[in-house]
């Protein structure tokens, strides 16, 4: 695929990874259209193609940057709307492994909005870029392809019960998530599906808006409780725009939290540290407590496939979709966007290069929610030396970062994208881990 020359790309599904690979397409191709089966309206409002869309949601800083990068003063403008932001560590009440771990602030600013408010904010951007254009109310119904299936050359859309048409496309971009059903065309144009990796983790969601005094969590914008094999569920308090604040309990392996209020709030008492049910009591409820499933982590490999037809490409959760409740989701869809700039900026967007690259960006994240699910013994997955060791070194790191902020700054780096797994493992912060296990 010659960038130099192409002409139109279609991009299938506007939710954040379709919103921002069109973004990315705008500055290579001329014409760039977002199909969408919802009504995309400019007004911060939940639509149906986003389930999670209704719980909480944050932008990390890696995230943040990119988004920046791709619309400047986006998040200027997300702070005039009233979303909040704050520090990675010095602003969230982190509970881990049982632990409260101490802060400081390690200089990464992260935001805190509703996913409707920001989704809307970057299609008002896409918008207005020339030669894009934005179709709602539309269901792809497959591919068109030539050559025998080795180019596919379009989509096949229908807008009513008998109305069903072709869009043409140099390119072809499925970014419909994780009910992607590029696995089934591939079958059908003779190709080889993509090996697929599944971790079973059956969690449920269920989340409730609150109006709470000013200054009931003082100068912390989120307090997250996670889970542990004891305790398999979860919790986390944030601030949003409009002055609410969101409460999303998790649980694993079938635990999942209640949705009629009185259960939902019982479900919230039994947190292992009482920070979250306190303050919700001195709130106001919003609305009634609202439900969503993740049954799994999974990944396709597409970066295996030797065989691909041209004119087709895959981003965002089609690929990848991990357990949401370790707040990546978002930021790893613009870090796929920044990769697919990195191979248009070379001239030339071969699949093989563009699913490698995508891969190197997934491989971490996937390594921390897979390798952290896999810490319950209920969850079947395969646990390598590397998952074992690191699942039972977390929760001392966690212990000796009660009072070590050093060792709170190098896991909530973590956590947030900017380093890698394996720095937890560097010889001085074990060497830290150890001193304050023998002082214990």
């Amino acid at each position: 695929m010659n960038t130099d020359t192409d002409d139109h790309v279609v991009v299938l599904g506007g939710s954040m990874a379709g919103l921002l690979a069109a973004r990315v397409l705008a500055d290579a191709y001329e014409r760039v259209t977002l199909i969408d089966r919802d009504q995309l309206s400019e007004d911060g409002v939940h639509r149906r193609g986003v389930p999670q869309g209704r719980h909480l949601h944050a932008l990390l800083a890696r995230g943040r940057r990119v988004l920046d990068d791709l619309f400047p003063g986006l998040t200027d403008d997300l702070a005039v709307a009233g979303v909040p932001s704050g520090d990675l560590l010095d602003n969230v009440r982190w509970f881990v492994s049982g632990h409260r771990i101490s802060r400081i602030n390690i200089g990464q600013s992260m935001l805190f909005p509703s996913r409707p408010l920001l989704e809307s904010h970057v299609r008002a951007r896409l918008r207005k870029l020339p030669g894009v254009t934005l179709v709602d109310g539309t269901t792809v119904t497959g591919l068109t392809s030539s050559d025998g299936g080795s180019r596919v050359t379009g989509v096949r859309i229908r807008t009513g019960p008998d109305t069903e048409s072709v869009i043409e496309a140099d390119l072809t971009v499925d970014a419909t998530g994780r009910g992607s059903r590029t696995p089934a065309w591939l079958d059908a144009l003779g190709y080889p599906k993509p090996a697929t990796e599944q971790i079973r983790v059956d969690v449920g969601y269920a989340s409730r808006s609150y109006r709470l005094p000013p200054g009931t969590l003082g100068t912390d914008k989120l307090i997250l409780q996670n889970w542990t094999p004891a305790r398999p569920y979860g919790a986390g308090l944030a601030e949003q725009e409009g002055g609410r604040h969101i409460l999303t309990l998790a649980g694993l392996l079938g635990n999942h939290p209640p949705t009629d209020p009185a259960g939902f709030a019982a479900y919230a008492a039994q947190l292992e540290y009482p920070d979250i049910h306190q303050a919700i009591q001195q709130g106001e409820p919003l609305d009634d407590p609202v439900a969503f499933r993740y049954p799994a982590n999974v990944r396709h490999h597409y970066e295996r496939l030797s065989r691909f037809p041209d004119g087709l490409l895959v981003i965002g959760d089609a690929i990848c979709s991990f357990n949401p409740f370790y707040g990546q989701g978002m930021t790893v869809a613009a870090l796929q966007a920044q990769a697919l700039r990195e191979v248009l900026s070379t001239g030339s967007l071969h699949w093989r290069r563009f699913f490698r690259q995508v891969a190197r960006v997934v491989d971490v994240p996937w390594s921390i929610a897979a390798g952290g699910d896999l810490a319950f013994p209920g969850v079947v997955g395969r646990r390598t030396a590397k998952i074992r060791l690191v699942n039972a070194y977390l929760p001392r790191l966690h212990a000796a970062a009660v009072h070590d902020p050093t060792l709170s700054a190098a896991f909530t780096r973590v956590t947030g994208l900017l380093e890698p797994p394996e720095s937890l493992l560097r010889p001085d912060r074990m060497l830290r881990v150890l001193r304050r296990q023998r002082t214990a």
